[in-house]
């Protein structure tokens, strides 16, 4: 079925800039979302998607009322919701298997939603004018994927690429590196971060190693689960650490320019890492389980 917006049907396979131009009421919304005061969480009742995660739950769920992921420069982050249920997924895209994942975002917010009545809304929100146009590309490949399905998915939200680019000192960077919805609501939110855990290191050595996306949530158990997951020992992993900060960033992200000041730092941790646990099936999951986490009243995960 379709993509629409409005009552109109997207043509997909127009350019983004075309897109724009017809349908004018994107770009407002864009300009809305983008002016928007940066709100900024904390961990009670949050739950943080990474690179390469997703997560769904309806409006009943007692423990989480906020999803959200920021650091994407060329990713995009999507949320999709059922009108009639109240379903909602949030999921972090990188255009690694753009066709599995927008797939697995129908799945999971179908296996929530229990009524005819309503529709499927989505915000794709990420990139910007980036110099390789990994942004756009992405963009595209989102829409072609969402088109593809057998539901009609009507496109709320669209600030990607010119529709979330500035410029600083001649560099374009991402207005929003960061999105949070509210899962009761359906609201969206320009937001930032206090809380990535739990388990951060272990979800980032996860992308590193080329994880592909995973749902992290039962809703049903509200419950959050890492893994298990496996990789084989990361080669020349020494020598990666040793070198410079500048020589990592080159290396390990698709918009060096446009990464926030802690990617280094981050991706220098997971290494690490990855050095301690190369076998994580006998470190981090002897028993074949994932490693399960409750969310606490004060915003605190508690291992199960």
């Amino acid at each position: 079925m379709p993509v629409f917006i409005g009552s109109q049907r997207l043509d997909v396979s127009q350019p983004i800039a075309r897109i724009v131009q017809i349908h004018a009421e994107i770009t407002e919304r864009a300009k809305v979302l983008t002016s928007q005061p940066l709100q900024i969480f904390g961990p009670k009742g949050f739950l943080y998607i990474h690179q390469r995660e997703l997560a769904a739950t309806t409006p009943s769920d007692s423990s989480i009322s906020v999803f959200g992921s920021e650091d994407a420069t060329t990713c995009h982050m999507i949320v999709l919701r059922h009108t009639g249920s109240g379903a909602i997924c949030f999921a972090h895209c990188d255009g690694s298997d753009t066709e599995n994942e927008v797939a697995s975002i129908i799945k999971a917010v179908k296996s929530l939603h229990n009524t005819a009545e309503g529709r499927l809304e989505l915000h794709i929100v990420g990139g910007f004018n980036d110099e390789r146009q990994l942004s756009k590309n992405l963009s595209h490949q989102l829409l072609r994927a969402f088109d593809n399905q057998a539901e009609e998915i009507h496109l709320v939200t669209f600030c990607v690429t010119e529709l979330n680019d500035t410029m600083d000192n001649g560099i374009h960077l991402p207005i929003i590196y960061g999105l949070a919805v509210n899962v009761k609501t359906g609201e969206i939110f320009k937001a930032k971060f206090q809380d990535h855990q739990p388990d951060e290191d272990l979800r980032l050595a996860y992308t590193l190693t080329g994880g592909h996306m995973v749902n992290i949530y039962d809703a049903k158990t509200e419950q959050l689960n890492i893994g298990p997951y496996s990789w084989t020992p990361l080669p020349n992993i020494d020598f990666w650490l040793e070198q410079e900060d500048q020589q990592i960033l080159q290396s390990f992200s698709t918009s060096p320019e446009a990464e926030p000041s802690h990617f280094v730092k981050e991706v220098r941790s997971a290494l690490q890492f990855l050095k301690k646990h190369p076998y994580p099936s006998i470190s981090l999951f002897p028993a074949g389980k994932p490693r399960s986490y409750k969310k606490k009243d004060d915003g605190e995960w508690q291992r199960m």
